[in-house]
């Protein structure tokens, strides 16, 4: 075997410096230096690894002996293998070392078949090989380039159908989007009707725009109609916020009906709908939006995060027209100036080529297994099939047995006093990590 330590190494080869020379098989050797470099941070996650025959060829060993020690490396769970793509250093969770797992981030888990990592980095490079990186780099105010806002709306089409490019503003990320909305239809003091039990994120943008909330029951299907009518006449508000498709924490999810009756109770008292459809493209077929059944009184916010991955920190938003888009752009503008320029770009070029369907079908595959596993494991939590997160009605805690949750208490609008806790199913970087967190939560309620 060659020694490498002091060889001239290409990118992404430098750890084969860790190979040891001595006894014992060479392609444990190799398999012990990826490991050691994967566990100091040398090598990180998503990170391509080169090609069996160039290891081999810098080692001076057999091709053999790399493809066993890459399989070992594969079957530790170190590493994974894309079909045509090459060899990832695997996600490893924190959690698989110190036994400790994170339910209450609510991810979407890491796409069956597919490499994150690999996919960004093909992209970024085909991006950087096209577009100016001096133009990528600047300021760009407004609601996002045409081709990126056509992009917007071809994502939103299976629920929303076909909306107009002028209507779409491009945002970074639904907190930001939620945050505009809020400053281009509300004034400090004004009522806001949202669910009993909500999105965090949402209280936190309506505390900061110095808006009152106010909590409207919810059954099965999310915010009861006659109960948000009453609200509404009662308080005078003109702006509701609602997630009719896997709602945010309790899963609810609008029928039909439901949706054209919240419709009908805001066009009688004059209000506007705000609709965060963050999961409104996990569900085959896509249910229909509130926004396509009233678009001239319906915000329509459609972020990436939960569908492909939050490191993009894109959403998309349908305004009532393009008037109110042009507004909500400068209100975005004021608040963070800008999505990232980069980002948008990955995002545009993933929904026009193809591969922003092929991640949300990876992700459908895996939440569709975990989802699975939760009802095996844990039968009395609550969620559709495929849902990034379950609605467990007893009340849990913030922990259990070395477990984070996500309690009632986080997502309680004012006034509305709740047990229970959300799990998230998407953060676990393995299918046997949460399976392994399931029953310990399942054995601590028991």
């Amino acid at each position: 075997m060659t020694d490498a330590r002091d060889a001239v190494l290409p990118a992404g080869a430098a750890w084969l410096r860790r190979v040891a020379a001595g006894d014992g098989p060479i392609y444990r050797r190799v398999f012990e230096a990826l490991r050691a470099a994967v566990s100091d941070g040398e090598l990180s996650a998503g990170e391509q690894l080169p090609p069996q025959r160039s290891v081999a060829a810098l080692l001076g060993v057999d091709f053999t002996t790399v493809t066993r020690a890459y399989a070992l490396a594969r079957d530790q769970g170190l590493v994974e293998g894309a079909a045509g793509r090459g060899t990832f250093v695997r996600r490893r969770a924190g959690e698989e070392e110190a036994g400790l797992v994170d339910l209450s981030m609510n991810l979407p888990p890491p796409p069956q078949g597919l490499s994150l990592a690999a996919l960004l980095r093909e992209t970024t490079a085909g991006v950087l090989a096209r577009t100016d990186p001096a133009t990528l780099m600047a300021y760009h105010a407004g609601p996002g380039s045409l081709a990126q806002r056509a992009a917007g709306a071809a994502w939103m089409s299976p629920g929303l159908g076909a909306v107009d490019p002028e209507r779409v503003v491009v945002c970074a990320g639904a907190q930001a989007a939620l945050s505009a909305i809020l400053a281009v239809e509300t004034a400090p003091g004004d009522a806001v009707i949202v669910e009993a039990l909500t999105y965090p994120g949402l209280l936190a943008a309506v505390a900061a725009r110095g808006v009152r909330a106010v909590a409207c029951p919810m059954d099965g299907e999310g915010i009861v109609p006659e109960a948000l009518a009453e609200r509404l006449a009662a308080t005078g508000a003109r702006l509701v916020v609602v997630t009719p498709t896997w709602q945010n924490p309790t899963t609810a999810t609008m029928s039909a009906g439901r949706r054209s009756a919240i419709v009908e109770a805001c066009a009688g008292a004059g209000a506007r709908i705000v609709e965060d459809d963050a999961y409104g493209r996990l569900p085959q077929p896509a249910p229909t939006a509130l926004a396509a059944l009233a678009p001239e009184r319906a915000w329509h916010v459609a972020t990436l995060a939960k569908a492909l991955t939050p490191g993009l920190r894109i959403a998309y938003v349908a305004a009532p027209d393009a008037e109110a888009a042009g507004r909500l752009a400068a209100a975005g503008h004021a608040l963070c100036q800008m999505p990232a320029p980069l980002m948008a770009a990955v995002a545009t070029t993933w929904i026009r080529d193809g591969t922003a369907e092929a991640i949300l079908a990876g992700v459908r595959a895996e939440a569709a297994a975990r989802r699975m596993l939760a009802t095996e494991i844990l039968p009395e939590a609550t969620g559709p099939e495929g849902c990034l997160h379950v609605w467990l009605h007893r009340a849990a805690g913030g922990s259990a047995e070395g477990l984070t949750l996500a309690p009632a208490l986080l997502f309680a609008a004012p006034g509305v006093a709740a047990e229970g806790a959300r799990l998230s199913l998407g953060a676990p970087g393995k299918q046997a990590v949460l399976a392994s967190a399931l029953r310990r939560l399942a054995g601590s309620l028991a």
